[in-house]
């Protein structure tokens, strides 16, 4: 099912001043550098977990109600709206008492209540949009293995910020620290 992000994390799991002394850097000439490969390491290291980091806006189109919907990149916060298109095209929003969330499953699952069935979606492709908040509460809810990775990623995109052959890989371990976070078969 597709997903798009709607709106983008407003802060990082890294602050400047962490990444700044993890690669020993005083001066403030390369901060503008450093900031751009603390948000790349916090993306790549989402696309390696399938996990959203920070809080973040998603939504999930479908073209209709499955028997229960996956919501990608965890961990989930909230649901902000479940919308679908009716029979007669109008727009309409679900209560939120219609439907439970499984927070036991990595993703967390989103299912009717029992005993109750989807209403019916006007035969469409996108016809039912889920929007939710994925992502840790703050960065101190990140875990540290994570965070790690990321330091490591940093420091070593800012070491060879020049390099267009070749692997950016050469700490074969460090890819390891994201293995109990990786959803699904990523």
């Amino acid at each position: 099912m597709p997903s798009k992000l709607i709106t983008a994390p407003t802060a990082e799991p890294i602050t400047l001043a962490e990444a700044k002394l993890h690669l020993r850097v005083d001066s403030t000439d390369e901060d503008a550098l450093i900031t751009a490969l603390i948000v790349a390491a916090r993306q790549g290291a989402e696309q390696m977990t399938g996990r959203a980091l920070m809080p973040q806006t998603w939504e999930i189109a479908l073209d209709g109600f499955p028997d229960e919907i996956e919501l990608q990149h965890p961990p989930l916060a909230s649901i902000t709206s479940v919308s679908y298109l009716d029979e007669a095209s109008a727009a309409q929003t679900l209560s939120a008492a219609a439907y439970v969330i499984d927070s036991y499953s990595q993703p967390e699952r989103l299912s009717l209540v029992a005993d109750t069935e989807w209403p019916a979606t006007l035969e469409q492709a996108n016809a039912v949009i889920v929007r939710f908040v994925a992502g840790y509460a703050s960065a101190a809810a990140i875990p540290q293995e994570i965070k790690q990775w990321m330091l490591l990623r940093i420091g070593l995109l800012y070491e060879h910020r020049e390099s267009v052959a070749g692997s950016l890989a050469p700490l074969p371990f460090a890819d390891r620290l994201l293995d109990a976070y990786r959803v699904g078969g990523l």
